[in-house]
C-alpha cells in the first residue's frame, strides 16, 4: 500500500496545490480518467473546509492530506485539528458511510453555536454528491474526511 502525505499551512492559496497533487497521485494509482475531475473537486472542497475551520478557530497547525493507494481502491483523507463536540467519534453535522446508503443524512441538522455552519454543511453536501464512499469523523483531536474511489483494473495486453 503506497501512501503520500501532504501538509500545508491553512491558507486558501494552498488548496489548489493539494487538488493538483491529489489528481496526479490518483491518476498514477489507476483511478479512471473520467473520475479525476470529481477527485479534484472533492479534495478542493474538503481542503477549503479544513482551511476555513482552522482560520475561524485560530489554529496554526497544518492541514493534512493523506493519499492512500490500496489494492482495489484509492483513498484520500483530509484532516483538520479543530476539536469536535467530543472524543467519541460523533459526527456533528456530517455524512458518514456511503453516499448511496442514506443521502443527505445529518445535513439538515443545525449546529447550535458556529456562524459558518451553513458553509460547512454545504461543503459536506457537495463532497457527498461527488464521492460514492465518504466518511466524516470528528473528535477531540480534530476531524477527518475520508473519500474513496475504485481503481480501474489494469488491462493485460
Amino acid at each position: 500500500m503506497a501512501t503520500v502525505e501532504l501538509r500545508f499551512s491553512a491558507q486558501p492559496e494552498h488548496v489548489r496545490t493539494a487538488r493538483l497533487v491529489a489528481a496526479a497521485v490518483a491518476r498514477r494509482a489507476g483511478v479512471d480518467e473520467a473520475v479525476l475531475d470529481e477527485v479534484r473537486l472533492a479534495v478542493g472542497e474538503a481542503c477549503s473546509r479544513a482551511v476555513g475551520l482552522h482560520r475561524s478557530h485560530g489554529i496554526t497547525a497544518p492541514v493534512t492530506v493523506v493519499l492512500i493507494e490500496e489494492e482495489k481502491s484509492f483513498s484520500i483523507e483530509v484532516g483538520d485539528e479543530v476539536p469536535g463536540p467530543g472524543a467519541d467519534g460523533a459526527v456533528p453535522s456530517g455524512v458518514s458511510g456511503r453516499r448511496d446508503a442514506a443521502p443527505g443524512v445529518g445535513l439538515d441538522e443545525p449546529e447550535p453555536d458556529a456562524e459558518g455552519d451553513g458553509e460547512d454543511e454545504m461543503g459536506l453536501a457537495v463532497i457527498s454528491g461527488l464521492v460514492d464512499d465518504v466518511e466524516v469523523r470528528s473528535g477531540a483531536d480534530g476531524g477527518v474526511i475520508r473519500m474513496s474511489w475504485p481503481k480501474t483494473p489494469a488491462t493485460v495486453v
